[in-house]
């Protein structure tokens, strides 16, 4: 535990001088725009923190020191890491600036979830083996199968009182495991560990220990919602959860979005649900309908090939509109592998799929460069070759590939 440092012992406090003890080259595995990559950077060490190492379930905190970003903190046995991309001197000090919005936000999540743990344990006796504090919602992991909609609704309403009844939230270090009350939660503590124990209590609700950041008063998590249940791993339940700031912002998005299908409906949020599934029912109809035309035509096509004197040795049909049933149609609507049959459905110059349908030797030989030229991947088995393509805006250079096929042949 870093009990030595002032993030263990005053999570208000954003800006702090402190000595660098040590600044040694390193690299950092990260993720930057969604790409795993190496950063080259510092480790620096600092005679005291106010920047909260990763632990706990909880992210680290961000900041600076000095005009430097620092990148990630992480713990190294009783030491907070300090990574930043530029060197710092060794003995000289620096003043460290807490990002302020990252460390409330992670506050509210994990006090609120040490809340929520507490009383879905009281009220309903499943407890809680783990918690993740994600960058948009958090939600922690019960030893329960399920838990019913009433249950949620109830321990909801439960941590809300207990918020606007403003309970302290205090923490106390204890020198050693051994003298932590029984009352207290020790879940996770590492086996054979010594030395200070920090123990956060909520008055008259839970006592748990913790290496984390928290607010100092429940008045500060605002409030609490339970957004949802899933099943979790190993017959367990998920319940997922926004405190404070996230529950802001979480209702900032839904009202957007509810103005935005306000507009698209032309109806207000209390129609919304009546009007899609009309326009749901109604789009399902349409799609009956254009099926049944697109078959109906999918024939005409075939009779128009069918009365042509003589029949072609290959015949090509794209159709942007048209669908697998529409080509099978097609087929089975010739009925013969006389005519070598090169069928395109969807858009133009986009993605698709293809057909080549005929004797089993052509079908064979072209299938394959024609499914190349088209950039797609298929396969294909006596008088049938079928795929899915990117670039049908090639289809001219794939009947020219037929086309050649033929008069070679002749």
């Amino acid at each position: 535990m870093l009990q030595k440092f002032i993030v263990i012992i005053d999570g208000f406090v954003c800006q702090f001088t402190a000595k660098v003890l040590s600044c040694k080259e390193a690299s950092l595995k990260t993720v930057i725009n969604g790409k795993k990559e190496l950063l080259n950077g510092f480790e620096v060490i600092l005679d005291d923190t106010i920047l909260f190492p990763e632990g706990g379930g909880q992210p680290c905190d961000r900041g600076f020191l000095g005009s430097v970003p620092v990148v990630q903190v992480s713990q190294h046995g009783t030491d907070a890491v300090h990574f930043v991309t530029e060197p710092l001197v060794e003995g000289e000090t620096v003043r460290q600036m807490l990002d302020w919005d990252r460390r409330l936000d992670h506050m509210q999540q994990h006090s609120g979830q040490h809340l929520v743990t507490a009383i879905t344990d009281l009220e309903f006796g499943y407890p809680t083996t783990s918690w993740w504090l994600g960058e948009e919602v958090s939600y922690i992991e019960l030893d329960t199968p399920t838990i019913k909609q009433e249950e949620i609704t109830k321990i909801e309403q439960i941590v809300n009182d207990k918020i606007r009844a403003s309970l302290p939230v205090d923490m106390e270090v204890f020198g050693d495991v051994g003298l932590i009350p029984e009352t207290v939660r020790t879940r996770g503590l590492p086996d054979g560990h010594k030395g200070p124990v920090r123990v956060v209590t909520i008055q008259g609700v839970d006592s748990n220990m913790c290496c984390g950041t928290h607010v100092s008063n429940l008045c500060q998590l605002q409030v609490i919602k339970l957004l949802h249940a899933e099943k979790g791993k190993k017959n367990k339940t998920n319940l997922h959860f926004l405190v404070g700031g996230r529950v802001l912002k979480h209702l900032a998005g839904c009202l957007e979005r509810e103005q935005k299908f306000t507009a698209l409906l032309k109806g207000g949020p209390t129609d919304h649900v009546n009007l899609v599934d009309k326009l749901q029912k109604s789009l399902k109809l349409t799609n009956k309908n254009v099926q049944t035309v697109l078959k109906d035509l999918a024939v005409l096509e075939a009779e128009k090939l069918k009365r042509q004197d003589p029949l072609p040795k290959y015949y090509c049909l794209h159709r942007k509109e048209g669908d697998t049933d529409f080509m099978n149609v097609f087929i089975n609507e010739v009925g013969n592998q006389k005519v070598l049959l090169f069928l395109t459905v969807g858009e133009d110059k986009g993605a698709g799929q293809m057909v080549l349908y005929g004797d089993s030797q052509p079908v064979s030989q072209l299938g394959p460069k024609v499914c190349e030229m088209l950039k797609g991947k298929g396969a294909g088995k006596g008088p049938k070759f079928q795929a899915k393509v990117s670039n049908l805006e090639n289809r001219a250079q794939a009947e020219h590939i037929i086309e050649q096929y033929f008069n070679s042949s002749n």
